[in-house]
């Protein structure tokens, strides 16, 4: 399984890379602190593949990284071989690139 760092994908975002970013937290947690991306909830991402880039880089983030983790592999089994897991989710993102963002 692919993983990034969250340096690395503000790195790339920064950069202007065409890569998409999904949030997967359930819709209370993205609504109470979010990065500004795209939010499926981990519950309806495997009904909304149409959203799911196929020709580019796709990211999945969830608060530590564990349940994003779950769906890039569920998503590899699916023949999607360009989903990348963010590791340590947007915990990783509050405490080394945005601390405004809170931990719940």
């Amino acid at each position: 399984m692919k993983e990034i760092s969250v340096t690395e994908l503000k790195r790339r975002m920064d950069a202007g890379d065409d890569v998409q970013v999904i949030d997967i937290r359930e819709r209370n947690e993205y609504d109470y602190c979010n990065i500004g991306v795209q939010n499926i909830p981990m519950g309806e991402l495997m009904t909304n593949l149409d959203q799911v880039a196929q020709d580019k880089d796709v990211v999945l983030h969830c608060k530590t990284g564990g349940r994003s983790s779950s769906m890039v592999q569920a998503l590899m089994a699916r023949g999607y071989n360009n989903v990348i897991n963010l590791t340590g989710g947007i915990y990783a993102w509050s405490d080394e690139i945005d601390s405004s963002i809170p931990k719940y």
